[in-house]
């Protein structure tokens, strides 16, 4: 342990942990949304994030990037042509993301809510969904992929200095772009005709049904926009990290239901705080004990177990139901 190392690299670890927090943060959004309407933790949603890096990776293949590297061509890209590239990655990253979180609320969750099933049985359904599509694309598909193709058509550059801590330009992409779909999600939720039903079926399920709210269709939306978030995530995370694993879903999906629960897990403004504060006190932790990721992930929890001692409900703790429109 040595307190001299975080003190010297406190604002390198901070800048760091901001980054890495706000792709938690879009991942817990995940969680947040499926328990405020269902009160149900979707342990499948990690994969979900899995499944969308994974697309990040289909996208460029699909416009024949790796190829052309590998005969020389392709350097760097600037201006639209960079734009063109990662506006493609991302979009398919959505895609796939809201595609397997509807087809998992469809296969998983939607036969058992027509037999009223316990809760139990809820909670098995998503880790045995969550265990099939790892090992599934763990035995079926590639097991690492580094995305050396985007390393090289985006050169990442530092931009600026922060006290001592370098501000590269991947930091400032992933932080404004997980931002400006945070906020995307909070207008949607609180000002659209379909978010004040999510928040109706949120606050009571049988009197939004009552009301005329197709609660049905709610819950698919509500599944489809958390696989939103989580295909954002892992398109973020590929920009900044450029790669990934068929465990990849485990090891960000504990630490993002993790960020939620801190944070207030139902609440989307503490799936924003949890993540970030989850991002910067792992990195301080990791930084405490010499750069060990692993000791920072226990800080980590440490912290949240001190929180819940206090506030059993989160940071935060409002419910979806009671957000104000």
């Amino acid at each position: 342990m040595s307190f001299h190392s975080l003190v010297s690299n406190f604002w390198p670890a901070t800048v760091n942990g901001l980054v890495l927090g706000s792709i938690y943060a879009l991942i817990a959004l995940g969680y947040t949304l499926v328990y405020g309407v269902l009160r149900l933790i979707n342990f499948a949603h990690s994969e979900v994030f899995m499944l969308s890096a994974f697309g990040s990776f289909i996208a460029l293949n699909i416009l024949g990037v790796p190829h052309r590297l590998a005969n020389g061509n392709d350097p760097y890209k600037t201006g639209w042509p960079l734009v063109g590239t990662l506006a493609f990655m991302l979009v398919v990253s959505l895609l796939f993301g809201g595609l397997v979180a509807v087809l998992l609320e469809r296969i998983a969750y939607r036969p058992l809510r027509k037999r009223n099933a316990p809760r139990l049985v809820f909670l098995i359904s998503a880790i045995g969904a969550s265990f099939a599509m790892s090992e599934a694309v763990g035995h079926w598909g590639p097991k690492h992929t580094d995305d050396y193709a985007l390393q090289r058509i985006f050169k990442k550059t530092k931009v600026f200095s922060f006290f001592g801590a370098d501000v590269r330009n991947d930091y400032i992409f992933v932080v404004v772009g997980s931002l400006i779909m945070m906020a995307g999600l909070a207008l949607f939720v609180n000002r659209s005709r379909t978010g004040r039903g999510i928040r109706a079926v949120a606050q009571d399920m049988d009197t939004a049904r009552l009301m005329g709210v197709n609660v049905d269709l709610i819950i698919l939306i509500t599944f489809l926009v958390g696989g939103i978030m989580a295909g954002a995530a892992a398109f973020f995370f590929e920009v900044y990290n450029g790669s990934a694993r068929y465990s990849l879903g485990f090891d960000l999906g504990v630490k993002a239901f993790t960020a939620a629960v801190l944070g207030g897990i139902g609440n989307i403004k503490g799936a924003l705080v949890g993540g970030l504060a989850l991002g910067v006190i792992e990195n301080w932790g990791a930084t405490l004990f010499g750069s060990n990721q692993k000791m920072g992930t226990v800080t980590a929890f440490v912290v949240l177990v001190l929180v819940l001692m206090l506030r059993p409900t989160g940071l935060l703790g409002e419910s979806l139901g009671r957000a104000r429109a």
